[in-house]
């Protein structure tokens, strides 16, 4: 070989080692190089990543400026983005989480029920009450009964009444009588009776053989005197109540709810009722009638109790204080009253993510009872809410940023339940075929899928048409049952220590 060609080898050499060495610095140092130069992409640590909407993350614009409401828009630097997180998650420090007092509630399933606290006064059982009139005009000669509140035995003597008619009526039926005319004998009889003359006072005048002035009217019930409005002299006319008479071995008890109260009333539930001249004690009765319209002035629904008085101890006109045992509403997803957040338009509260994150979520609720309130949409079994300073946290939440999950494309929750129909139990690959309704949490529409179970979920129990509520799983696209929660069964925290799930729960 000539030393040319060694030359031109060596020197080949050479060349790819220096190619070598500065491709590795290169690759080493070339993008800090870039950054130096100001010819890379990527921002610097302290440069703003985009700039948002204070009152809208989701709008976002590289430059500064304002927002569609006029407001200047925020810068967000990489700092403030941690693992990811969706815009609107606020994340605090464990010491300001202690100094702010953060608590928290769990979201629960269960049906809720309310006691409702009202007031109400005793009166007569108004079916049995018998209003006394008389048949006829005519002037009360005698009153026997003075007072309101007088007890009255049946057959009693109420008043004596005088009156033209009924002389002519008894002259009639003597007449008739005394001719032996049997069909005019009766007909007479029968007037007398239409003009409330007792059978004893027809047979009496049948054995005097002569007239009387007066006629007696006797109680047809016993019962208690109420609204006694005639005095002896007094004219009276049939359209006239002169008294009324009532039993008192049960009572009602009027009271009134309010109206948003009234979804809880049901007929036949269980009251509670507490005297002021007997406290310590408390009697018990139920729902006799509800009312079906309001009272336009207090918005209040009238309600009819009816208690048992046997003892005598209930006497109209008192004041009493009652408890109404509302009805069991259907099974629903609940959370402590304080936790949610109510503004002019909006309903929301702030979950706990954990390790210090925070967000406003737009919820809607429903009925409120025992200081739970139903959620029917925002929320999922298991959430955690805060319950305090959650106003001091969604000041810092952004509230319209995606509020629902629908308008997230990140997915934040990795867990939804969904109410689901088992159409198929797979117990050797351990899959069930669910047709589920809509996961408005993942943004999914309702379909029929195979789904694999998680290994320490029980499967006992389960058949094909069995409605229950499952919650899924995801992680990284692939979805699993984590949870499953028949709704005639007890939930796990509502079971003793000593009693173990059973049917699709966790063995």
């Amino acid at each position: 070989m000539s030393k040319t060609v060694l030359k031109k080898t060596a020197l080949s050499v050479l060349l790819l080692a220096l190619g070598a060495t500065a491709g590795y610095y290169g690759q080493q140092y070339a993008p800090e190089l870039l950054e130096s130069a100001g010819m890379s992409d990527k921002p610097a640590a302290d440069e703003p990543l985009y700039w948002v909407a204070p009152m809208d993350p989701n709008y976002r614009r590289d430059t500064p400026g304002l927002s569609p409401m006029g407001m200047e828009l925020v810068p967000v630097y990489a700092e403030d983005q941690p693992g990811g997180d969706s815009p609107g998650t606020v994340k605090i420090d464990a010491s300001v989480e202690n100094n702010l007092g953060v608590r928290t509630g769990t979201v629960g399933f269960g049906v809720l029920q309310q006691t409702i606290r009202t007031v109400g006064y005793v009166g007569f059982d108004e079916g049995r009450l018998q209003h006394i009139h008389t048949r006829l005009p005519g002037w009360v000669r005698k009153l026997h009964v003075k007072t309101d509140g007088a007890y009255i035995e049946q057959g009693q003597p109420l008043y004596e009444l005088y009156a033209p008619e009924l002389i002519t009526a008894q002259e009639e039926y003597l007449t008739a009588l005394r001719s032996n005319n049997h069909i005019l004998a009766r007909s007479a009889r029968d007037k007398l009776r239409a003009l409330s003359v007792a059978d004893g006072e027809i047979r009496a005048l049948r054995k005097r053989g002569r007239t009387r002035d007066t006629i007696t009217v006797a109680a047809p019930i016993s019962g208690y005197v109420d609204q006694l409005a005639i005095r002896e002299g007094m004219y009276v006319m049939p359209a006239q109540t002169l008294m009324s008479l009532g039993p008192l071995n049960e009572v009602w008890v009027l009271a009134e709810v309010l109206e948003r109260q009234a979804p809880w009333l049901e007929t036949g539930s269980s009251v509670k009722m507490q005297l002021d001249y007997q406290p310590g004690r408390f009697w018990q009765g139920r729902v006799d009638y509800i009312y079906p319209t309001l009272d336009p002035k207090t918005r209040a629904r009238k309600v009819r109790l009816r208690f048992d008085n046997s003892e005598g101890g209930l006497q109209p006109g008192m004041f009493a204080r009652v408890e109404i045992v509302g009805r069991r509403s259907q099974p629903r997803l609940h959370i402590p009253a304080e936790a949610l957040i109510q503004t002019a338009d909006q309903q929301r509260v702030v979950v706990a993510l954990g390790e210090g994150k925070y967000k406003s979520v737009a919820v809607l609720s429903g009925l409120r009872a025992g200081g739970r309130v139903a959620i029917l949409e925002g929320l999922e079994l298991g959430d955690s809410v805060v319950t305090s300073a959650q106003f001091l946290l969604d000041s810092e939440s952004a509230v319209s940023s995606d509020l629902q999950r629908i308008s997230n494309p990140e997915m934040p929750w990795p867990t939804a339940w969904v109410n689901a129909e088992v159409v198929a139990i797979n117990r050797e690959n351990r899959t069930l075929t669910l047709r589920h309704g809509e996961i408005l949490r993942w943004n999914r529409p309702a379909m029929a899928m195979v789904l694999p179970v998680d290994d320490g979920l029980s499967l006992a129990g389960l058949q094909p048409a069995l409605k229950l509520k499952v919650q899924l799983a995801s992680n990284m696209g692939d979805v699993t049952i984590r949870e499953l929660l028949i709704p005639e069964q007890p939930l796990p925290w509502q079971q003793s220590a000593a009693e173990p799930a059973q049917q699709g729960g966790r063995p």
